[in-house]
């Protein structure tokens, strides 16, 4: 009995794969003898369906990862730090600051000096004391450009007029936001500059002083700590708020490529800094709500992506069933001269297979060989952010295998259902 049973498993294994290769030769012979055009068409549509599986889901997420990288690369730098929230200041800045430039890997180093202040505009126009005021307030940021440039090259994003240089005595550097011409909302919570452009006399008022000053240019850097900033000189700076002791309140950090920012961390903390000082590698100092966003837009983009991975299931089925049906008599052939079932079925998954592939390989490509190094290249320019493509090696290869197994149930379930037909009645077509 127990030798019969094994017996039985080896014919049961055997005639599975014997019907898996007459499956593979049914539907190679299908494939090779379908209309060209109707290949092409269902091909395009996997195409499509896996484009949108991933692009979708990577624009939305590149949208907030350009704003992360624009963090890093024009404000943050690789390792920040910045005023301890008890503090006014990083306390004994210069021996921090020549520690930091101390530590391998370090590129450079940009000191800031930073304040509350207000800058106000036509202050010359108001005819009576009652007239509102056409000001807007800002961080008002000390900089060495020099260390700034090579820091953040903030003086790539000066969209009007010119970056400061170091002797530039009244002139300051207006963030775009701080302006109604570049961010033109008209709100009681919100106060931007009216009839104000490069050149324009302007005052600045810092803690009750003020001076006039010039506005030698208007940086768009699409990061909001910059465009909300007024920049001038450090040590101009310096001098209206009173600070002789060049303690400053931010420190960015830039480490060569590929260099690891936790471990700069460490060695800062190790030299006991954060007693002193907030340390964080760029990521920790992201604001939370681009991460809240980042993870709402990944979201967004799986619910799309299902979508389009329904459809493609739904026409997949529909393909798999007409086939099916307008070859009902050829399937009943099949059966009556003893070719099984389970081959013909193996057949018709076989070819959902081959489509899937067709349009993963052919999506794949499209994606890791244009899309992503063109966008890459040439950002899409949204009105926040320098949008990116974000497609993931382990990503892309989650949804192929989600596609995959969508379609060989969609092309199982049709097959199935024609070929449990009774023979006879397929043969003779009732």
């Amino acid at each position: 009995m127990k030798l019969r049973t094994t017996h039985e498993k080896k014919e049961g294994v055997k005639g599975f794969f014997r019907s898996l290769s007459i499956g593979f030769f049914l539907a190679y012979r299908d494939v090779r003898k379908a209309n060209i055009w109707t290949t092409l068409l269902i091909i395009t549509v996997m195409v499509l369906t896996f484009l949108n599986l991933i692009v979708v889901s990577g624009i939305l997420v590149g949208l907030i990862q350009g704003s992360s990288d624009a963090n890093r690369q024009r404000y943050a730098g690789d390792v920040i730090v910045s005023t301890l929230p008890k503090k006014t200041y990083i306390e004994r800045s210069a021996d921090t600051i020549r520690f930091i430039q101390s530590l391998p890997g370090v590129t450079a180093v940009s000191a800031r000096y930073i304040e509350s202040g207000k800058i106000e505009a036509n202050y010359k126009n108001r005819t009576r004391l009652s007239d509102k005021v056409d000001q807007a307030g800002g961080l008002v940021v000390g900089i060495v450009p020099e260390d700034e440039i090579a820091v953040s090259q903030l003086n790539k994003y000066v969209i009007e007029g010119d970056f400061l240089e170091e002797g530039d005595s009244d002139e300051v550097l207006l963030g775009a936001n701080l302006l109604f011409k570049y961010t033109p909302i008209d709100s009681p919570g919100i106060s931007t500059l009216k009839n104000v452009e490069v050149g324009s006399k302007v005052r600045l008022i810092i803690n009750g002083t003020s001076r006039e000053v010039t506005i030698k240019g208007v940086i768009k850097s699409k990061v909001g700590e910059n465009d909300q900033r007024i920049y001038m000189v450090a040590s101009e700076l310096r001098k209206i708020i009173g600070r002789n002791d060049y303690n400053v309140d931010e420190i960015s950090i830039r480490l060569v490529p590929g260099a690891d920012a936790s471990k700069i961390t460490s060695a800062l903390i190790s030299q006991g800094i954060d007693q002193t000082a907030k340390v964080q590698t760029w990521e920790q100092s992201e604001p939370k709500f681009l991460k809240d966003i980042k993870a709402t837009f990944a979201i967004l983009g799986n619910l799309i992506g299902s979508i389009g991975l329904a459809v493609a299931s739904i026409t997949i089925f529909i393909i798999i069933f007409v086939n099916a049906i307008t070859r009902r008599r050829f399937i009943g052939i099949l059966k009556g001269i003893g070719i099984r079932s389970l081959a013909i079925e193996i057949s018709y998954i076989i070819q959902s297979l081959f489509y899937a592939l067709c349009g993963i390989v052919l999506g794949s490509a499209i994606i890791f060989l244009f899309l992503k190094p063109y966008i890459l290249a040439h950002p899409i320019n949204f009105p926040f952010s320098d949008g990116i493509l974000v497609a993931t090696l382990s990503g892309t290869l989650l949804r192929a295998g989600i596609l995959i197994v969508a379609t060989l149930i969609a092309g199982y379930i049709p097959a199935r259902l024609v070929v449990k037909q009774n023979t006879l009645d397929a043969i003779l077509g009732r």
